[in-house]
């Protein structure tokens, strides 16, 4: 069994290396472990069943997301959260629709700039766009986790890099049929969306539109900062619907 897996994680390990975006798919393998060995998955019996384990996921994202009324105590634990939290999330719709969002955007943007750049301007990113909502909301005693505010980043920046590149989107309003758009015409509709949500969002839990908003604003700016110009037209073969499930205050 043990041998099994080895196999398994050596040949992982190999096809990462030899992809054209081996950040990226580290990024969506580590998101992905983290959830399957957490208690959200709910797959790990040790974690006990009903009340025990929704106590215990609880406990987890208190430990591993970010409490904005806490980040600012002096604590390094308290400082080393957001960074964390980028690896942790609350739900199984929660997981896959921001790594389909990361998959889709971030192999041509991690393309673009380059293995080590991409690295810590996803990173950095999403640091600073967990870092913007718990300024905002800073007597807020919620756990903020998830990665989409570093993947917001990478949405503004694939928006500088590659504004007519064409994106397939599902659309509610179509009964879910797959339409191509460029992305000068999805990019901004999301951004869109999370700007009116955020402005509509209750206090307490649900999703951090604000973090949304904050990385994406980061992202294009790098990007513009960065390079200057875009790239030109380039092609994607698939994206999600215009709007993910955003960061998750459980």
């Amino acid at each position: 069994m043990i041998s099994k897996w080895s196999a398994s994680l050596v040949r992982a390990g190999r096809s990462v290396r030899a992809s054209s975006a081996p950040v990226t798919h580290t990024l969506i393998a580590l998101c992905c472990l983290a959830f399957l060995a957490g208690p959200a998955s709910g797959l790990n019996p040790a974690y006990g069943t009903g009340d025990e384990l929704l106590a215990v996921q609880r406990a987890y994202f208190r430990r591993w997301g970010v409490i904005p009324a806490e980040l600012f105590d002096g604590s390094a634990g308290a400082a080393l959260t957001p960074a964390t939290a980028l690896f942790v999330h609350g739900s199984w719709v929660h997981l896959l629709g921001n790594m389909l969002f990361l998959y889709v955007f971030g192999a041509m943007t991690e393309e673009r700039m380059g293995r080590v750049q991409f690295t810590l301007f996803y990173v950095g990113c999403g640091y600073l766009a967990l870092l913007g909502y718990a300024v905002a909301n800073a007597d807020s005693e919620q756990s903020l986790v998830g990665a989409s505010g570093a993947i917001s980043a990478v949405l503004g920046a694939f928006l500088y890099l590659f504004p007519r590149a064409r994106v397939t989107s599902l659309l509610p309003f179509l009964f879910f049929l797959p339409v191509r758009f460029p992305a000068w015409v999805v990019l901004p509709f999301w951004a869109a969306l999370q700007w009116l949500a955020a402005g509509r969002a209750p206090d307490g839990p649900g999703v951090a539109y604000l973090a949304h908003l904050i990385g994406f604003g980061l992202g294009f700016g790098y990007a513009s900062v960065r390079y200057g110009r875009h790239t030109g037209p380039t092609r994607v073969k698939a994206a999600p619907a215009p709007a993910p499930e955003g960061e998750n205050q459980p």
